[in-house]
């Protein structure tokens, strides 16, 4: 392990087993026949056992947005050019993109972290710039990272999350923004989960079919290049990974060791999520997933991770826009779970 990165040794928190038990029983008590909720019952009392809590709430959100680009970008696998990953960073700071608007109408807490646009933004308000590099290299002939760089970005995740912890975050959301993080994402996931490229290489910022093709062919070269170091989730991250993936899983990885309920995004996020549970097992206890993406590989890794997302809306922005999507409905199970009367509140009979 890394002298940089000690802490990627240290185990998740357990969850609060009394806690769920308490939840799921208060559910016998409501106002309801059980189980006529649905799946909002299991998902109140999930957040029950992870907050230490019979009765829990997600007020409280933080979403941190992770910006770097990607070296791969040169081989042709994305329709955009990597100077809108830089743009894209302005558009957060000044509140027009699509997870700009959500977090406002969430009245959830929005970070923006750079850690390696190709283009320099210059001091942005409301953006950290924590610059590992100008974009990582391409990993098609090369590790996408060097270890200092990898240790740096997971670092970032974890401040991120410990930021939120110290301001008292209900619920971490991670989110990321760099042009050709799917073709890592992809590349990531083939790694980890021993599948074809073809298998998860999709269209990503609107690929035609021919260019679906051509992103399997790089990531099948990748993967060739790098298929003797691939045992290790960590190399696995820096060699095929970006510094916004590294920094999502180091993000996820700390929230589980701290006790913070996570909600995963997307097919990048998730890829992120998929090399924090190789890391560590039990941090996957600590993740819900907030939607399915409309990105062909996303199902991979959902089912790797045994994985049932919230919604399934056929999204596929990134930017931790499904997750946040997805947070109402968490509140609402929340709300329904603490604020619903008993039979004996009620005083309405109860089933025999």
């Amino acid at each position: 392990m890394n002298h940089e990165t000690p802490w990627l040794q240290v185990p998740a928190a357990d969850i609060d087993e009394q806690a769920r038990l308490d939840a799921e029983e208060r559910q016998t008590r409501l106002t309801k026949p059980l189980g006529s909720l649905g799946l909002l019952e299991p998902l109140a009392c999930r957040l029950a056992g992870m907050q230490g809590s019979a009765t829990p709430r997600v007020d409280k959100v933080q979403i941190s947005i992770f910006a770097g680009d990607h070296g791969v970008a040169a081989e042709g696998i994305s329709r955009f050019p990597q100077s809108v990953t830089a743009e894209m960073v302005r558009n957060f700071a000044r509140g027009g993109a699509a997870i700009s608007v959500l977090a406002r109408s969430l009245d959830a807490q929005l970070e923006v972290i750079n850690l390696g646009t190709v283009t320099d933004t210059g001091p942005l308000e409301g953006v950290l710039d924590v610059r590992v590099g100008p974009g990582t290299a391409n990993f098609v002939d090369a590790p996408a990272m060097d270890i200092h760089q990898l240790a740096l970005a997971m670092n970032a995740g974890r401040h991120s999350a410990e930021r939120a912890r110290l301001a008292g975050t209900e619920l971490y959301i991670a989110g990321e923004m760099g042009i050709g993080n799917t073709t890592a994402a992809a590349g990531l996931a083939c790694a980890l989960m021993g599948l074809d490229p073809r298998e998860l290489a999709g269209p990503g910022t609107g690929l035609d079919v021919a260019g679906v093709s051509h992103k399997a062919d790089v990531l099948r070269r990748a993967l060739a290049f790098h298929r003797d170091h691939l045992e290790d989730p960590v190399e696995c991250l820096r060699r095929l990974g970006g510094f916004e993936i590294a920094a999502m899983s180091g993000a996820y990885l700390a929230c589980a060791q701290m006790g913070m309920p996570i909600m995963v995004d997307g097919f990048i996020s998730s890829a992120a999520a998929l090399a924090t549970a190789r890391i560590c097992p039990s941090a996957r206890n600590w993740m819900i997933f907030g939607h399915a993406s409309a990105e062909p590989g996303h199902r991979h890794v959902l089912s790797s991770l045994a994985a049932d997302p919230l919604l399934d809306l056929g999204m596929r922005l990134g930017e931790a826009s499904g997750a946040a999507t997805a947070v109402p409905l968490l509140r609402l199970a929340c709300d329904l779970h603490g604020r619903m009367a008993t039979f004996d509140e009620a005083q309405v009979s109860e089933p025999d």
